[in-house]
């Protein structure tokens, strides 16, 4: 058993303005502001939908524009999108964590979100064009489950929703198929989450979209480390097949994002980096990840598409090659 990684290396630049967006720049009264899906727009600017926690704990989505994804971010004045209990019950208790694909087929953006309901956390899906208005299709995978992401074309055919339902057996990530994006079947397990003292066991999710590249979905994810006083949410990478996603070709030994700065140790809920969206420049290589730090506001940092990939090959195995140091 390899005990030590064969490298070491800053992946994810912070910007040094972080945090870029508080609940004190929002125009209307809120507690936190975090969690955000992120996407371009066709004019090249940046659109975050970002997860408002209003003052009673309960959440809805508010959308900020901004030039330059960094800066001079334009909130809408009001709720982009608030729960509706009464058409969907399922979001009495609001709704969470949105990830955005844009999908060229249907000219629209796909956001799949967290609706929560007195049953618990279900994938919940639905349509945009503008981000102002949205065709909502409710609950698509029932509780207990979360962490949900379209793939933006079809596989074979199918339309491909990644997402990670929690069982008895455990949280791992899996993915499901479906000919109408409301019908879902042929659910495959993508990857387990790790047993005993690894920094991803017991509980494991998808964090944003994953990557569409040459060599196949990149794929970052949260594992989530127990401690006596918390819990520590830490990011990691996998790869997985462009044709078969459930397929996964290399998987990260170790973490290469965690807590580091005071903004992501101290706030609502302690240890906490969960990105949940991202956009590349048009290098097609320079990643901006969008991601909300310690359940209290939203930060950036910057990464390469080309070295999260050189070292996954640097730190990681091939889960097809009988290594199974990861059990």
């Amino acid at each position: 058993m390899k005990a030590t990684m064969t490298q070491y290396e800053t992946l994810f630049l912070r910007h040094p303005a972080n945090p870029i967006l508080t609940g004190k720049d929002w125009p209307y009264s809120i507690n936190s502001v975090f969690n955000a899906g992120a996407s371009l727009l066709p004019d090249g600017s940046t659109i975050l939908l970002c997860r408002v926690e209003d003052r009673r704990g309960l959440s809805h989505f508010c959308a900020a524009r901004s030039a330059n994804g960094v800066d001079g971010w334009k909130i809408d004045r009001e709720p982009t999108l608030l729960p509706n209990a009464e058409l969907y019950p399922e979001e009495v208790w609001g709704i969470e964590d949105p990830r955005i694909t844009y999908v060229p087929e249907l000219k629209k953006f796909a956001v799949s979100y967290t609706s929560y309901s007195r049953g618990g956390p279900g994938v919940s899906l639905a349509l945009t064009e503008d981000f102002r208005s949205f065709e909502r299709f409710g609950v698509v995978m029932v509780p207990d489950d979360k962490d949900a992401a379209l793939l933006p074309r079809r596989i074979n055919g199918f339309w491909a929703l990644i997402h990670r339902p929690m069982t008895a057996l455990g949280a791992h990530i899996w993915i499901s198929y479906s000919p109408d994006l409301r019908h879902w079947g042929s659910h495959k397990l993508m990857l387990e989450a790790r047993r005993g003292a690894w920094w991803d066991a017991n509980k494991i999710g998808m964090s944003p979209p994953p990557i569409e590249t040459s060599r196949g979905w990149l794929m970052i994810y949260h594992g989530v480390r127990r401690t006596p006083s918390s819990s520590i949410y830490r990011l990691g990478l996998a790869l997985f097949d462009i044709k078969e996603p459930e397929k996964c070709l290399i998987r990260g030994d170790s973490w290469m994002f965690a807590p580091e700065a005071e903004y992501e140790r101290q706030g609502d809920v302690q240890d906490v980096v969960f990105p949940c969206g991202y956009t590349v420049a048009k290098d097609g290589d320079t990643i901006n990840l969008y991601y909300g730090a310690a359940d209290s506001s939203i930060a950036l940092a910057h990464g390469s598409i080309r070295k999260l990939l050189t070292w996954l090959d640097a730190n990681g195995h091939s889960e097809h090659s009988g290594d199974r140091r990861h059990k």
